[in-house]
């Protein structure tokens, strides 16, 4: 019993043992693997819903290319179906328009066929003309032959004296037609332009007044003892022969009372020598140094004044952007005259005429003016370079790269060229009117003789001229012509030949008149 006891336990003792074991290899072994199989199935339950949801997805996608690509298709259809309807109507159209061109060709054609069966009948009737005519141009050249030898057979004269004889007829007649025209047409270019004109030159001429200066060569300063001409003569004669030669001028003291005369041909120089004298008076020393370093702040101080002055002349002028250099060239002109007027005051009041007829006349006033201001800007250095005023002139405006415009009615302002444009005409006008009007310029007494003779020596030259005065201080030449030599309309050509050969021969400023006058005369007596 005992045994079967110890058998029974150790059997008991044994499975418990080897249930021990049996859990504790599950736990151990078979647990994990069975997690590990638990989360394989779902990893690939997880992978097989993702196959599963692309593939829903991929279907949907091919279900919606296939819809787009049904869209497509109609589409593509229904722009197909429009292009053609379009092709076909364009089609229609051009067949239509083709048709009509058909139509209008053989119109043209029918037209084409009926001119020229009408060129045809003209050409026939044109070649009997012609053959006619010729008939005629024969019989004519017959006439005219059996003619020419009565004429040669009564006249006794050979054909080159005849025709010698036609030809001065004809040229004598084609002259009276020729003089009748000019005079015709100037007598209508003047009625239509005289009422213009006087408007447009009267206008400029009440708006624009200047003062009227005249120059000499000499300056006199005034001195504030009669002590201080000594020392300016100094020791031996030092000082005024070092402020001689330092100026170039001429210093004369004579037996003036309180005063020295300046004198020099150059304004420019006599002008510094005068602010220098005046500072060398208001300061007393007077020694050679001293005379020196006073004439050159005179010189300093007059190229401020003469840079001043162009940009007052510019500025009252309402001319701008002027470089340096021509400003200090206008400024110049301060110091310079043309028939004792100042060439400054000359040249704003060209730049003011010329720029009031340009407004009036609606063209380009700013050249105008600026023309007007510059256009006796070479008389700045006419005593320094070779050449007229208007080639240095041409030359500096050139070399300040001045408008072409400009410069062309700077070149014409004298009529040495013929003026292209209307802003040089005005410029040539200005520069007439400022030198002709009453008071703006003198010239010797001499001069002035000589210049009357030589017109009235002109007019007089003419064949045809009886009489000849210049009248109106040389303003107007009045020709008295013999009436049985020169007819009215041959007296217009006369007085326009005059008046080319005066303004080619002689130089005058401002216009001169040439007027010719026929007068016939018939006298009898009652007895």
């Amino acid at each position: 019993m005992e045994l079967w006891v110890s058998v029974l336990l150790g059997l008991v003792i044994g499975i418990v043992i080897a249930a021990g074991i049996v859990f504790w290899a599950w736990r151990t072994l078979l647990i994990p693997q069975q997690h590990r199989l638990d989360a394989l199935r779902q990893k690939v339950d997880e992978e097989k819903s993702k196959v599963d949801r692309m593939q829903r997805e991929a279907e949907a996608k091919l279900r919606e290319a296939e819809a787009k690509l049904r869209d497509a298709n109609l589409l593509v259809r229904e722009e197909l179906q429009r292009e053609r309807e379009r092709l076909e109507q364009e089609y229609r159209d051009r067949r239509e328009e083709l048709l009509r061109w058909e139509r209008r060709l053989s119109q043209r054609e029918e037209q084409i066929d009926r001119r020229i069966s009408q060129i045809e009948q003209r050409e026939q009737t044109l070649k009997q003309e012609e053959q006619r005519i010729q008939a005629m141009r024969a019989e004519i050249e017959e006439l005219h032959r059996k003619a020419q030898q009565e004429l040669e057979r009564i006249a006794e004269l050979t054909p080159e004296q005849a025709r010698q004889i036609i030809l001065a007829r004809v040229e004598e007649e084609l002259q009276s037609e020729i003089a009748r025209r000019i005079y015709e047409a100037e007598e209508q270019i003047k009625r239509e332009a005289e009422e213009r004109a006087k408007k447009i030159i009267a206008t400029a001429m009440q708006r624009c007044a200047v003062e009227v200066a005249s120059e000499m060569t000499v300056t006199t300063v005034s001195l504030p003892s009669e002590e201080m001409k000594g020392r300016i003569i100094g020791r031996e004669g030092r000082n005024i022969r070092t402020f001689e030669l330092l100026t170039g001028v001429d210093l004369i003291v004579d037996d003036t009372p309180e005063a020295v005369v300046i004198s020099c041909f150059d304004p420019i120089r006599r002008e510094t020598a005068r602010l220098a004298l005046e500072m060398l008076i208001a300061d007393g020393r007077i020694h050679p140094a001293r005379i020196e370093e006073v004439v050159e702040k005179a010189r300093q101080e007059m190229e401020q004044r003469i840079l001043q002055a162009g940009q007052e002349a510019a500025r009252a002028a309402g001319v701008d952007n002027l470089p340096e250099g021509l400003l200090k060239l206008l400024g110049r002109l301060k110091f310079r005259t043309s028939y004792g007027q100042n060439v400054l005051d000359h040249s704003v009041e060209v730049a003011h005429l010329a720029g009031m007829m340009a407004d009036e006349l609606k063209v380009n006033s700013k050249i105008a003016r600026r023309a007007g201001l510059l256009h006796d800007i070479g008389k700045a250095l006419d005593h320094h370079m070779e050449g007229s005023h208007i080639e240095i002139g041409i030359d500096v405006l050139r070399r300040y790269g001045e408008p072409e415009e400009v410069i062309h009615a700077v070149a014409a302002h004298h009529g040495d060229i013929q003026p292209q444009t209307v802003e040089a005409v005005l410029v040539l006008i200005a520069d007439a009117l400022s030198a002709s009007r009453p008071g703006a310029r003198r010239e010797s007494f001499e001069a002035y003789i000589r210049r009357l003779e030589q017109l009235e020596s002109i007019a007089k030259s003419f064949p045809g001229v009886d009489k000849a005065y210049v009248i109106q201080a040389g303003r107007e030449v009045r020709v008295i012509v013999k009436p049985d030599q020169v007819d009215d309309v041959m007296a217009a050509k006369l007085a326009k030949d005059i008046a080319t050969r005066i303004q080619t021969e002689t130089q005058f400023p401002g216009q001169i008149k040439v007027t010719v006058i026929r007068e016939v005369r018939a006298v009898e007596y009652a007895r």
